[in-house]
């Protein structure tokens, strides 16, 4: 499955905003609650250890600070069906990962707006604004 074509595919499903970054790399815009909007990236990366293409769904909810109460997002990801927290280049960032061959395009629509929604979640309960 092409990730370009079905992120493209999702962005015009959820009426969102769909950008191709390079062949490996698509960004959408996705519309959430409260008239707001998320940035949600697809990557395509390799997992050297298991030797499997995975696609990355992630967004980013903030900047770190020292006032984050990272035991309760530990406790929080356990609700979520295909994401989790981690932290990205200084970022607290909300991600789901899929194995390339046998993820079906209904599964990843569910991911990457469950990736959209809890990043801008959080983003509102951690910093009290519309960031990303």
């Amino acid at each position: 499955m092409d990730l370009n074509a079905v992120m493209a595919q999702i962005a015009e499903q959820v009426n969102g905003q769909y950008t191709m970054y390079d062949p490996d790399h698509a960004i959408i815009v996705v519309p959430v609650a409260g008239s707001r909007f998320q940035t949600v990236l697809g990557a395509v990366r390799m997992n050297d250890l298991y030797n499997r293409r995975l696609y990355n769904i992630s967004s980013k909810v903030c900047a770190l600070q020292a006032d984050i109460r990272f035991a309760m997002l530990l406790e929080q990801s356990a609700h979520f069906y295909y994401s989790r927290f981690v932290i990205t280049d200084g970022y607290l960032v909300v991600e789901a990962v899929a194995e390339a061959d046998s993820v079906s395009p209904d599964a990843l629509r569910e991911m990457i707006m469950e990736v959209a929604n809890l990043a801008d979640q959080y983003e509102m309960k951690i910093t009290g604004a519309d960031i990303h």
